[in-house]
């Protein structure tokens, strides 16, 4: 078995990063929104919220040790192999690291990465609107099995694979199974269909009456407001995200030219 300690972490780091997700209709210049929009193709949908917060990832390791990273870095190593407590990432998901790393299945060429949101405290300028009291909270959105031979290529090769859908990712219910074996709660699933508005103002409608306010607040006197959707495809080989304030920004520049 290969030992954490012997891999290159920049690879490691690369090949588990979270895929990029596009808005669902193409930005232009200055972030006004366009017509052209994202095609599913007709596949089945999954519609979560999306939470403004941290993306964060446990990454386990099948020799025991676990990696806690951020979207772009790896923060934290189990044995303190790295250390960065940057955006209270690490005080947050390091005891549910430690919790879980022993509760999955790894087989001895594989790497299993949990994403999560990490939101509250100080993470975004948003974190208000999920608590008053500057609390942490996170939500698991994903997770994806990655075969350690992926590491032995070039840098630039595992970039390429990972943003051309090379990750493999668990499908719905192996996800929803594995979250609550672990006693972890996954992002607010709420809606499974096959299709989606295509207009911006229709696709904006549909936002307003899909996620009024946030399902993951930490407590009563938090703000509320929810930063949108996300909307995958069963296999995530499409993704697109629908956020509030894309469609409100094109809604003002459109009255303001009339």
């Amino acid at each position: 078995m290969r030992s954490t300690r012997d891999l290159d972490l920049g690879k490691l780091n690369s090949a588990t990063k979270y895929p990029s997700i596009p808005t669902y209709h193409a930005l232009g210049e200055r972030g006004a929104l366009l017509a052209e929009h994202v095609n599913f193709d007709g596949q089945t949908l999954i519609v979560t919220e999306k939470v403004d917060g941290t993306n964060s990832r446990i990454i386990l390791m099948p020799d025991g040790c676990y990696l806690i990273g951020s979207r772009e870095e790896l923060l934290y190593a189990r044995g303190d192999l790295i250390h960065n407590p940057a955006l209270g990432i690490v005080d947050t998901l390091k005891q549910t690291a430690e919790r879980i790393v022993d509760g999955v299945f790894t087989p001895a060429d594989v790497i299993t990465v949990v994403y999560l949101e990490t939101y509250g405290g100080k993470t975004t300028a948003a974190a208000k609107q999920y608590t008053s009291q500057r609390e942490f909270g996170y939500r698991v959105f994903d997770v994806s099995r990655i075969a350690l031979e992926h590491l032995d290529a070039s840098r630039e090769a595992i970039a390429a694979w990972r943003e051309n859908g090379g990750q493999s990712f668990l499908r719905e219910q192996e996800l929803i199974e594995l979250i609550d074996s672990l006693q972890l709660e996954l992002t607010p699933r709420l809606e499974i269909r096959k299709t989606l508005p295509a207009t911006i103002v229709e696709t904006h409608a549909w936002l307003e009456s899909m996620i009024p306010t946030t399902l993951v607040a930490l407590d009563d006197s938090a703000g509320g407001r929810p930063e949108g959707l996300v909307v995958r495809t069963a296999d995530r080989s499409r993704i697109a995200k629908i956020r509030y304030e894309d469609y409100q920004r094109h809604q003002k520049r459109a009255a303001g030219k009339k």
